[in-house]
């Protein structure tokens, strides 16, 4: 880890000593910092900035200016592989994504292609390069993709949904159909996160927003074994260190046990999980990132101070926690109030970590 100067971030990943608890925020280059807003002005609408490398690497470091954040995350978009098959993806004015050519038949999923990230792909692998450069080995830099069964979501939905009844009318009716589909979904994400790889990025995520809508059994079939097939795949080592993946279902923390079984090195819990009771479930198998509730950080300085006091006192003393959001900050927050907690983490993480660093 010689080339970077902060690498807590990929240490406490594989539970290694570190001196501070490492933190980061899902969405921490987005609409809460003025900054953001003003690039994306000048970008003119978010897939043009997720587009354009030099603006991507801008809008990643912009919080990194701001806060001692313990690593950098890839400004990119979920939603950009299904993009790539030919979906036809764009940003409605308050309504969130949606496609022009949804997934709907037999048809629509045979002909989808397995895009290739250096070409179809090639602006976010451009956009992992200048920002790998401008870090400069500051902090390590994450890169990411959308679960399966999310990505497939969006792609059979047409976009944001909140009763998931073409999705699982296809899982229910054509089971058959939809393993065709996530199958197709785990190899070009696998081909994906492995080119971010390539290109620098030192640890990935992967992110199951929609996996908690399942059923047990179903979650297990048509979300996770499709992860679990994206982590035997996925580039464990480069540039002579090993390459943590983490796993985050959002509304999954009655699945963790089966979660660490995948091989992953890190599972993210939202705020519906207390953080000890899932350290006790999962035990040394993997790290743990997470999991305050975004809403904290409406509440005064004192009140967030608490909340991370508490949360870290959960965890306890000992190695393999990443301090986190339990879901992406919200556009509505003051970006002092980010401040308190990142410096919070740092301060009262200390003292579990004495004596081991």
């Amino acid at each position: 880890m010689a080339d970077l100067k902060n690498d807590r971030f990929l240490r406490a990943l594989l539970r290694q000593p570190v001196d501070v608890t490492p933190v980061w925020m899902m969405r921490q280059a987005g609409r809460y910092l003025p900054e953001y807003r003003a690039t994306r002005g000048r970008a003119g609408d978010f897939m043009s900035l997720c587009k354009n490398p030099e603006l991507a690497c801008e809008v990643t470091l912009q919080p990194l200016e701001r806060f001692p954040l313990d690593a950098a995350i890839l400004f990119s978009d979920i939603l950009t592989i299904p993009d790539a098959m030919g979906l036809g993806l764009y940003f409605e004015q308050g309504e969130g994504p949606r496609f022009k050519s949804p997934v709907q038949s037999e048809a629509d999923v045979l002909q989808l292609p397995v895009p290739d990230p250096e070409d179809e792909l090639r602006y976010v692998m451009d956009a992992v390069r200048t920002i790998r450069g401008a870090l400069a080995g500051r902090v390590p830099l994450i890169g990411f993709s959308g679960s399966p069964w999310t990505l497939a979501t969006y792609m059979v939905e047409g976009g944001s949904t909140k009763e998931f009844s073409k999705v699982k009318g296809m899982l229910f009716s054509r089971p058959d159909l939809m393993h065709q589909l996530l199958d197709k979904l785990a190899r070009s994400v696998t081909l994906y996160l492995n080119a971010q790889i390539a290109a620098g990025a030192q640890a990935v995520m992967v992110f199951d927003t929609w996996g908690g809508v399942l059923t047990p059994r179903d979650y297990k079939a048509f979300s996770l074994d499709y992860m679990q097939q994206i982590v035997a795949g996925v580039t464990r080592e480069a540039e002579g260190r090993r390459v943590p993946i983490i796993l985050f279902t959002k509304g999954g923390g009655q699945w963790l046990e089966a979660m660490a079984a995948t091989g992953c090195d890190a599972l993210g819990l939202d705020w519906t999980t207390d953080l000890g009771e899932a350290r006790r479930r999962v035990g040394e198998r993997v790290a743990l990132q997470g999991n305050m509730d975004p809403s904290v950080l409406y509440a005064p300085p004192e009140r967030i101070r608490a909340e991370v006091a508490e949360i870290l006192a959960s965890f306890g003393h000992g190695n393999g926690h990443v301090f986190n959001l339990g879901h992406g900050i919200h556009q509505g927050v003051d970006p002092e109030r980010a401040r308190v907690f990142i410096d919070a983490v740092h301060e009262l993480s200390a003292s579990y970590h004495a004596g081991e660093f």
